[in-house]
């Protein structure tokens, strides 16, 4: 169902994930009169869609009469935490958009506090599932994915290349398994390990798309150190246009699988067999450690 925006609707977001989500989808309103706090990607995402719109300095004014308060659930800052808790103190309905399908109840939790939104938001019936069982009791309702529908409608739009092409997308794995080497860097030298067993054209370029919140040049030297497998940096301007180029995508968990499966595309998980199982529930995920002979 479609969500409904009273009059005065404050929106709180720091990661892109779940910031697409709800900017695509007030723009799908029509309606330009948001209150807007937004701090990291998030804030560049928000200009870009709504430039006439500043994003207010402070939380507290933002949600100062507000009928209800639209939050991300990331976990690179405490905001929509915040926003959250501050709602509930003031009594102005909170609803939380989660867009992706692991970490539910962790989501929202800071320092031992838990504060749960009034509404939990989601966007595909996997994700409704998983709510319903993280959150019983509580409303949890599936909306729309605009920011999804405008994503496949632009990747249909890259013409076809030449060259085959895998696109690799790139997360934060947060954890290093017990081996003191980023899980990233395990997942990828996994993938390059069990490159052959693909069986991808021999003049294949795989490019690496690095996660929004990735220093730059994070990947350099793991690019050099394998060079002999054509392997380059992605430098498209997005990831429409990159996986549009691509008939392949491979990477740990990131939503962009979900994208490139949705897309028709083959998609490949890179978790290696010493890591826990993916966490995405979609069909047609491909799980490269289940696949063929280890080298």
């Amino acid at each position: 169902m479609a969500p409904d925006y009273p009059p005065v609707t404050a929106v709180v977001c720091h990661d892109a994930g779940a910031a697409n989500i709800v900017i695509a989808g007030l723009l799908a309103t029509g309606r330009s009169d948001w209150r807007a706090y937004m701090r990291g990607p998030a804030e560049t995402l928000w200009k870009v869609a709504y430039p006439e719109i500043a994003p207010r300095e402070r939380l507290e004014s933002t949600l100062q009469g507000a009928g209800l308060v639209v939050t991300g659930t990331g976990w690179a800052s405490d905001i929509e935490h915040q926003a959250r808790r501050l709602a509930r103190s003031r009594g102005v309905r909170s609803v939380a958009v989660i867009d992706h399908w692991v970490n539910y109840a962790e989501r929202f939790v800071r320092s031992g506090e838990v504060v749960w939104p009034d509404e939990f938001w989601v966007t595909d019936e996997y994700a409704l599932e998983i709510a319903e069982r993280s959150f019983p009791g509580r409303t949890v309702l599936q909306v729309p994915n605009r920011y999804v529908e405008t994503q496949l409608r632009e990747i249909a739009r890259v013409a076809d290349t030449d060259t085959p092409e895998l696109l690799y997308v790139l997360e934060p794995i947060r954890t290093d398994w017990g081996r003191g080497t980023p899980g990233e860097f395990q997942a990828l030298d996994y993938f390059a390990s069990r490159l052959r067993s693909l069986d991808l054209p021999s003049a294949t370029v795989i490019r690496l798309r690095p996660h929004p919140s990735d220093e730059p040049g994070k990947y350099d030297q793991w690019i050099t150190r394998h060079s002999h497998l054509n392997i380059r940096l992605d430098d498209s301007l997005g990831i429409t246009q990159a996986m549009g180029r691509a008939s392949w995508v491979a990477g740990c968990e990131s939503f962009a699988l979900v994208l490139a499966l949705m897309a028709g595309r083959k998609v490949y998980c890179t978790l290696p067999p010493w890591a826990p199982a993916c966490r995405l529930p979609h069909r047609g995920l491909i799980q490269v450690r289940s696949s063929g002979r280890e080298p």
